[in-house]
């Protein structure tokens, strides 16, 4: 795969510094960046979400960040699409894509050019599994999905209502994990001839420490002020409201909790989410795993152009 490599793909869990690489190595490359992050898409949402600032793209361009009004839903088929038609551009004005980001499901669609064709929701069994939400829970429907399909939810929050009616939806209406039905849509031939690179740090000690930085500097920056909006508009946001970085801080809002409470729940809320990341990450074949810090983006410019020579 190595010598006909067409794409570059930056992965890993948060807070290892996914966002400052790949505007480096585009740099070097003469590349643009399109996000993989199923929250970044997300207009007005910048801190929470952890968006790219003008400053960290370095007037680099960058994709699939911050167009999608909160109000609007996103599915995974629609990453793909989109995703796809920004490669195409970025190849078609001579230039080199770079995906880069840290939702597993949305970098492993992509690579492997899973068609979701098969996989369109049912309106009426959407509406159906709804109603169950209303009646038994969060905790009943996602012990409900353990059930059915127990890999795909241990890659979910139990709180994220969305995606774990979205899996019991998929699986409901097709009677197979979300493995068999990624397996049985997967093309003959791959779209992408990809160099995958996993950002981590030595120690997973680090790695947590990041993720304690990174919230007091997300604060630091006007968190609360954003997770505030989402909480006063949670009905419109579906979405968003259940996204780490706001919805712990709803009981502050509510006067149940401290601010100290909620940022602690937040941090902890972002560790077990890195977990997570790894754990989707490491049953990706092909991954070249790199430390966490700026030496990491000239290896990747190497084995680039390795593959490139």
């Amino acid at each position: 795969m190595a010598d006909r490599a067409d794409l570059i793909v930056i992965c890993g869990p948060t807070a290892t510094g996914k966002t400052a690489a790949a505007a480096s190595l585009a740099r070097l490359l003469d590349g643009e960046v399109v996000s993989a992050d199923s929250m970044q898409i997300y207009q007005g949402l910048r801190i929470g979400t952890a968006q790219p600032t003008p400053e960290e793209m370095a007037g680099v361009p960058h994709h699939l960040v911050g167009f999608l009004p909160p109000e609007e839903g996103f599915s995974v088929a629609d990453y793909v699409a989109r995703a796809t038609q920004c490669i195409r551009e970025i190849r078609a004005r001579g230039r080199m894509p770079i995906v880069a980001g840290g939702t597993g499901l949305y970098l492993s669609s992509l690579v492997n050019g899973i068609d979701f064709t098969v996989m369109r929701g049912a309106p009426q069994l959407r509406a159906r599994l709804e109603a169950e939400l209303m009646q038994q829970g969060a905790e009943a429907m996602y012990r409900r999905l353990q059930q059915a399909d127990p890999e795909a939810a241990a890659r979910l929050c139990p709180a994220d209502r969305v995606r774990v009616l979205r899996a019991l939806e998929w699986y409901e209406q097709t009677g197979q994990t979300a493995r068999a039905r990624i397996a049985r849509s997967r093309p003959a031939q791959k779209p992408f001839c990809p160099l995958l690179f996993g950002l981590m740090t030595a120690e997973r000690a680090q790695l947590y420490a990041r993720i304690d930085a990174r919230v007091d500097a997300m604060l630091q920056a006007g968190l609360l002020s954003e997770a505030r909006h989402v909480y006063t508009h949670r009905a419109q946001y579906r979405t968003a409201a259940q996204a780490i970085g706001y919805k712990e801080f709803f009981s502050y809002f509510e006067g149940t909790a401290t601010l100290e409470d909620c940022t602690a729940l937040l941090k902890r809320a972002s560790r077990r989410y890195a977990k997570r990341q790894l754990t989707w990450f490491r049953h990706m074949e092909g991954i070249v795993w790199l430390n966490a810090d700026p030496a990491a983006v000239g290896e990747m410019a190497r084995r680039w152009q390795q593959c490139s020579e």
